[in-house]
């Protein structure tokens, strides 16, 4: 690198090295006196426009931005000194002549001038500029009043300040100091952080953001990663020694655990918000709660026994310590998840309930019955709300918004019906088939719908519902086949399907990742854990649950006491 000692005469007005304003930009300290660094490359002209270069392969990023922002970087990671010798080296220097000129100027607490400079740095932004000259001379008013120079400062507010125009309420505020001097203090900011506050209302042109470099390189990992169609690991670190790809196994597509313990159908699965328990519903009567050992194991912890007719659901309470189980037309039974007792029946004389769900505070359930209606029952039977008319079908799914306020229900054969209960507005979701399921993301923004046409469609439902992305390649034709959202920050999407297989595609992209042999006949509902990114349940009609997970060398639960549970490795016994 060429030497930093040099001839020509520093800037007069310039006090501190480019290292050293950069370091008090960034809210640190310096007493650097200028060096030759400063004093030679800073005062030569920036290329102009026609003599740009640029580096890269692809001819699109611009040399100098390119070496500013690197040396900005290494400003703000504390190597100053390279920083400052890539500036020489590179005849590029950080801020211009100008913009030195005005970072001097605050932090020696020359207002006036500073105004003045930021005017001729500042690209004719008329609207930034007032922006800025307020926070430069609000800054003079709090020092001038810390300084007991009162008249000084209600001058400066009158003549300087009010003229600007902006936020009058701000205006009153300043002038409460003047006759409250004691929130004064609190008010005044460093210089330093002054700067700071300045560079978010100056151009990038003018002054680079903090972090930028960091905020490129964190946006190109993130697209990778959002573009790789297996990416499902907790480690959030990612190397930038290589384009980010991940393999399929970190995708759950191989038998760990088959459950046995029921005598009919599974019909219907769903993982606890925690992750620690597993409900099933069956064609048997029964519902069973499995929990989740700590090495991955499932085991039953309790059955249920007590309905008439076939389960057909379930929901588990927002803190999990309760269970909602839902008979076919008959009645909705809350249980204990830690004794497995009985706690409440819940019945209407003259009509079948048939799908159910807890309100987002766990103190009321919504109910869907037979005679197309909805009901709010708090946990006691007592009818809180209740909605009449054709909110919802013979079978259908019920879910609620996080807020509370939207009910989401099947209300015909090929639309959802999403009700404010506060507001009565109606938005609705039209298919051209007949919607056998849905199932609602963890955000509440999107909707997954199940179709019979083989197909499952992606709707964003903010503000007006619009169709996002389709997936196919699963069979789904005269059953009820139910989806779900999963993976690591729900990437992906699971499905059962009639040809006995468990499908899989990559959410953003639509691609079919993995297509799951094992069960021997329909598979009706899957479920994600939302606590373990590597495990994945499935119900089917060959009356099994499997639990799908990683390769089981990797896993060490194979030898989990069994209670109707055979353990498999790769979907062999």
């Amino acid at each position: 690198m060429g030497g930093v000692e040099d001839e020509e005469p520093a800037l007069k007005r310039m006090k501190l090295s480019s290292k050293g304003l950069v370091a008090l930009s960034n809210g640190s300290s310096s007493k650097e006196p200028v060096g030759g660094l400063s004093r030679d490359f800073m005062a030569r002209p920036l290329p102009s426009k026609g003599d740009e270069q640029v580096v890269g392969s692809k001819g699109v990023i611009k040399k100098e931005e390119f070496v500013r922002i690197i040396a900005k970087a290494l400003y703000s990671l504390g190597y100053g000194k390279s920083g400052a010798h890539l500036e020489e080296e590179s005849g590029i220097p950080l801020h211009s002549p100008g913009v030195n000129i005005f970072m001097q100027q605050i932090l020696d607490g020359n207002w006036d001038d500073s105004v003045a400079t930021l005017r001729k740095i500042a690209l004719a932004d008329e609207s930034m500029v007032r922006s800025a000259s307020f926070l430069i001379l609000e800054q003079k008013f709090f020092e001038l009043l810390n300084g007991e120079n009162v008249m000084e400062a209600l001058k400066t507010l009158r003549t300087e300040i009010a003229p600007l125009c902006i936020n009058s309420s701000k205006i009153r505020e300043l002038s409460s100091c003047i006759v409250s001097p004691s929130p004064r203090l609190a008010r005044v900011r460093s210089r330093s952080k002054l700067l700071e506050e300045l560079q978010k209302l100056l151009p990038p042109t003018v002054m680079i953001p903090e972090k930028r470099l960091e905020h490129l390189v964190e946006q190109a990992l993130i697209l990778q990663r959002e573009a790789c169609p297996f990416h499902n690991s907790l480690d959030k670190e990612m190397s930038l020694y290589s384009d980010h790809h991940c393999g399929k196994d970190q995708i759950p597509s191989s038998t760990l655990q088959i459950l046995e313990a029921h005598d009919d159908e599974v019909w219907f699965v769903q993982f606890s918000h925690n992750g620690k328990y597993l409900a099933s519903a069956s064609n048997d009567r029964t519902a069973i709660i499995w929990e989740v050992g700590v090495s991955g194991g499932l085991t039953v912890k309790h059955r249920l026994t007590g309905h008439q007719k076939p389960v057909s659901s379930v929901s588990w309470s927002p803190n999990d310590q309760e269970l909602l189980t839902c008979g076919v037309e008959e009645a909705i039974r809350r249980w204990d998840v830690s004794t497995g007792k009985c706690i409440q029946i819940y019945e209407k004389a003259g009509t079948g309930l048939v799908s159910c769900t807890w309100f987002p505070c766990g103190k009321y359930i919504l109910c869907g019955f037979s005679d197309k209606s909805i009901c709010m029952w708090d946990l006691d039977g007592k009818e809180v709300e209740s909605w009449k008319g054709k909110k919802t079908l013979k079978i259908s799914d019920l879910e609620i918004m996080d807020n509370g306020k939207e009910i989401l229900s099947i209300c015909k054969s090929n639309a959802v019906l999403l009700f404010n209960r506060e507001t009565n507005n109606e938005r609705f979701i039209e298919e051209y088939e007949s919607i056998t399921a849905f199932s609602l993301s963890k955000d509440n923004k999107f909707l997954l719908v199940n179709l019979l046409n083989q197909e499952i469609h992606l709707w964003n439902i903010e503000g007006d519902p619009r169709l996002v992305g389709k997936y196919k390649g699963h069979r789904s034709a005269r059953f009820i086949i139910r989806s779900c959202f999963g993976g690591l920050k729900q990437a992906f999407i699971a499905s059962g399907s009639e040809d006995s297989q468990v499908y899989i595609w990559h959410r953003s992209s639509g691609e079919l990742i993995e297509a799951l042999p094992g069960h021997s006949g329909s598979v009706n509902c899957v479920s994600w854990n939302p606590a373990n990114p590597h495990m994945l349940a499935s119900a089917s009609d060959d009356r099994t649950i499997r639990i799908w997970g990683l390769n089981c060398l990797h896993n060490n639960y194979q030898n989990v006491p069994s209670n109707g549970i055979h353990h498999h490795c790769n979907g062999e016994t």
